[in-house]
C-alpha cells in the first residue's frame, strides 16, 4: 500500500512526526515552564536544552476531574486529534508540548473551536 501523497507535488502527507512524552519527568518539566489557558485547553510548553532530543514531543493528559474513564479517553483522542493537525504546522522544533483536557469542556467543544484554541495559545508561547 502506498503512502498517502499531498495534493500538489508528491510529498507525503505528513512530514512531520510528533513524539509522545511518557516519562512523568519530561510531563513535570514542562508544567513548570510557560502556561496558557484556553476555553477547550490548557497548554504546557517548554523548550528543551540543546542536545535534549530532536523533533516535537507531545503529551496528552486529563485529570478525574475532567469525568470517568469513558469522558477522559474521549477527551485525550481529541486532544491527540487537535494536535497532529495543528503542531506540524506551528509547533517548533526542540519543544515539548503538554496538552491538559478541560473539565466538561475539551470532550463535548466543537472540533473547529479546539483547532483555534491551539493556534492561539501557541501563538501566545511562542510570542
Amino acid at each position: 500500500m502506498k503512502p498517502p501523497v499531498g495534493p500538489v507535488d508528491g510529498t507525503p502527507a505528513v512530514s512531520v512526526c510528533l513524539h509522545v512524552l511518557k516519562k512523568r519527568a519530561d510531563f513535570v518539566r514542562a508544567s513548570s515552564a510557560r502556561r496558557q489557558g484556553t476555553p477547550g485547553i490548557h497548554l504546557q510548553a517548554r523548550k528543551r536544552p540543546e542536545g535534549e532530543a530532536e523533533g516535537i514531543r507531545v503529551g496528552y493528559t486529563c485529570s478525574k476531574k475532567v469525568g470517568n474513564a469513558v469522558a477522559r479517553n474521549r477527551a485525550k483522542r481529541r486532544l491527540r486529534e487537535v494536535s497532529r493537525a495543528v503542531l506540524p504546522e506551528m509547533g517548533l522544533d526542540g519543544w515539548d508540548y503538554v496538552l491538559v483536557g478541560r473539565k466538561d469542556v475539551t470532550a463535548t467543544l466543537p472540533f473547529d473551536t479546539l483547532i483555534a484554541d491551539l493556534r492561539r495559545a501557541l501563538k501566545k508561547v511562542h510570542a
